[in-house]
C-alpha cells in the first residue's frame, strides 16, 4: 500500500475497512488490507506521509492487535507483520513533529538502509541491463545490448530522481532505438551533453586518469549536496583548486 497515494480518508479506508452505512455509498461492510492480511505481511510504501491521526491508529494495531473498522465500534483482531519504507528521514520528520516518535521506534526493531543510486555507481550498468531486459519484453523490441560511451555518461550523471530516474531514461532510449543496442543518440539531450570533453569532441572514459578524477568529484559533489567547501575538504585540495577542476571538467 503506497501511504503517498491516498488522501487521509481514502488511506484510513484501504487500511481498515468500513461497516455498513459508516458514509454515503458505504451499502456493505468491507475489509481493510490489515483484515485480509491476517497472519501474513503488509509492506508499507512511503511511510512517511501518513497523516499523523492515522499514524496513532497504526500504532493501536501494532501494539494491541486491534483497529477499529471506519463506522464500527467492535475492534477486529489482526497478527500482520508490517514491512515499511520511505524516502524522508524519519528521525528528522520526529523533530519536526510530523512523525510520532512513539510509532518510530515501533516500526524502527530493524532497518535496511539503501543507498542512493548516486551512492553506488556501480551498479548502475547492472540495474540497466535489468531495466533493458524488463522493458524490452514488455515492448517485444529485439534490443540486447547498451553501448559502452551510453554506460560511461549514466555512470557520470548526478541521479537526483534514483532508480526511477533510471528506469525512465531506459526505457525512453528503448522507445527511440530501431536496432539492437542503446546508443548515446537515444539518450536525454541534456545527458548528451553533459559529460562531452568539448575541448577533446569526445566522451570521457571511466579508465582514463581525468574521466577517473570527474567521476570522483562528482560523487563527492553529490554527496555534499553541492557544497565545495565541504567537498575540498573531503578531497583533501585546496578549494580554489576544486574550482579550477570544476570549471576544467565542467563539472555542473
Amino acid at each position: 500500500m503506497n501511504c503517498s497515494a491516498f488522501s487521509k480518508e481514502l488511506l484510513e479506508n484501504e487500511l481498515f475497512g468500513h461497516k455498513a452505512g459508516a458514509f454515503t455509498g458505504a451499502l456493505k461492510d468491507s475489509k481493510g488490507i490489515f483484515e485480509e492480511a491476517n497472519n501474513g505481511s503488509i509492506f508499507l510504501d512511503e511511510i512517511g506521509e501518513m497523516p499523523p491521526d492515522l499514524q496513532a491508529k497504526l500504532l493501536r494495531v501494532l501494539e494491541t492487535g486491534e483497529f477499529l473498522k471506519v463506522g464500527d465500534s467492535k475492534p477486529t483482531r489482526v497478527n500482520v507483520r508490517i514491512i515499511a519504507a520511505t524516502n524522508k528521514d524519519l528521525i528528522k520528520e520526529v523533530e519536526v513533529k510530523n512523525f510520532r516518535e512513539d510509532l518510530y521506534y515501533r516500526i524502527a526493531v530493524f532497518q535496511i538502509a539503501l543507498p542512493s543510486l548516486k551512492e553506488r555507481i556501480a551498479d548502475i550498468e547492472e540495474l540497466s541491463l535489468y531495466f533493458l531486459k524488463m522493458i524490452t519484453h514488455k515492448t517485444n523490441k529485439k534490443i540486447i545490448e547498451i553501448s559502452h560511451d551510453y554506460i560511461e555518461i549514466l555512470k557520470l550523471h548526478s541521479w537526483n530522481g534514483n532508480i526511477r530516474e533510471l528506469k525512465n531514461i531506459i526505457e525512453r532510449s528503448v522507445i527511440l532505438t530501431d536496432g539492437s543496442e542503446l546508443t548515446v543518440d537515444s539518450l536525454p539531450v541534456e545527458l548528451q551533453k553533459l559529460n562531452t570533453d568539448k575541448s577533446k569532441g569526445k566522451i570521457l572514459s571511466a579508465f582514463d586518469l581525468a574521466s577517473a578524477e570527474k567521476i570522483h568529484i562528482q560523487k563527492v559533489l553529490n554527496y555534499t549536496n553541492g557544497n565545495k567547501t565541504k567537498t575540498a575538504e573531503l578531497l583533501g585540495i585546496a578549494l580554489t583548486t576544486l574550482y579550477r577542476k570544476i570549471e576544467d571538467y565542467q563539472i555542473k
